[in-house]
């Protein structure tokens, strides 16, 4: 998955999911890896780091 896919697959689930979306990328990058699909797990990766760039700092 190239920057640009990474970056559209991530607005499109935070926009579905909110600030569940980077659990979710999470959640699929672990399903990944444990199925053996390091490939897969490292695109995952990426859209929950640009998620969480999408969100910005937490408050707190």
């Amino acid at each position: 998955m190239d920057a640009i896919q990474t970056a559209q697959y991530a607005r499109a689930l935070y926009a579905a999911h909110g600030d569940r979306a980077e659990a979710e990328a999470a959640q699929k990058m672990r399903e990944c890896e444990a199925a053996g699909n390091q490939k897969e797990a490292q695109d995952w990766q990426a859209v929950r780091q640009t998620i969480r760039q999408i969100r910005g700092p937490n408050q707190g």
